[in-house]
């Protein structure tokens, strides 16, 4: 109300109790004619349709790349670039904080609860890394997937959720004797909105390490098309939002 603006540059902590303020903000930006560039996951999961919904109604333009995936492209690469192609299912890893975690305890060997202390003490997990670890901020994005890309009617309540506590440095040894890591994984499909820690092959497309996602999205035309990038830090939210930005300007000329 105190500024004159173009467009709403959406940034808040994400809430997944009642998507606020992300949600009033983002209906009264709409309202006023205003376009909204958002990287919150909260109003999203909760309440897609009617946000989208309220966006259409009013004739601007919304856009939310950064609420999944950080810098990684999915969203707008779906929507897009492969727009011929018809989606059937999107599989990756969709939290950097938690691949991070399972990352170091694979190469070091060492205990969950360690690894989560020094992340934390690295700024890489939060003094509070519920919404991380226990897949809370990956259901959020499988949900975002679900509406945006593939047209399921979902909230948060449909995801099956199993986060990474559990998972201690002897099942890590065990998968590694195999050949295989532990990674958790969200799929999005008509049949299926999960998150959850499973195998993958080492050397495979999920075989990454640190803060990085990815994604693959299978398609009809194109068969798979996987995507890897940061998906966490300020900067890389940033880009993505600026992406945003940059398309909507580019929409009005």
């Amino acid at each position: 109300d105190a500024v004159e603006y173009d467009c709403l540059i959406e940034a808040t902590p994400t809430n997944i109790v009642d998507a606020e303020p992300a949600f009033s903000l983002t209906l009264k930006a709409f309202e006023q004619g205003k376009d909204v560039v958002t990287s919150n996951k909260g109003h999203l999961a909760l309440k897609f349709k009617e946000v989208v919904g309220a966006a259409e109604k009013a004739g601007v333009q919304f856009r939310y790349e950064a609420s999944v995936g950080g810098a990684m492209p999915i969203i707008n690469l779906a929507k897009e670039t492969i727009s011929s192609c018809g989606i059937k299912s999107i599989k990756g890893i969709l939290n950097g904080t938690t691949n991070y975690i399972l990352s170091r305890m694979t190469a070091e060997g060492s205990d969950y609860e360690v690894i989560l202390k020094e992340s934390q003490e690295l700024g890489i997990a939060e003094t509070d890394p519920t919404q991380d670890v226990e897949g809370i901020d990956a259901a959020c994005k499988t949900v975002i997937l679900a509406n945006s890309l593939l047209g399921i009617d979902a909230t948060y309540s449909d995801v099956k959720v199993i986060g990474i506590s559990s998972i201690n440095s002897q099942a890590i040894d065990l998968a590694k004797k195999d050949d295989y890591l532990i990674k958790l994984i969200a799929e999005v499909s008509k049949d299926n909105l999960q998150v959850s820690p499973r195998l993958v092959k080492r050397g495979s497309s999920y075989d990454v390490s640190g803060t990085l996602n990815m994604a693959t999205i299978t398609t009809d035309l194109a068969d798979e098309v996987s995507v890897i990038g940061l998906g966490a830090g300020s900067l890389e939210t940033a880009s993505a939002m600026l992406t945003d930005l940059i398309s909507i300007l580019k929409n009005k000329n």
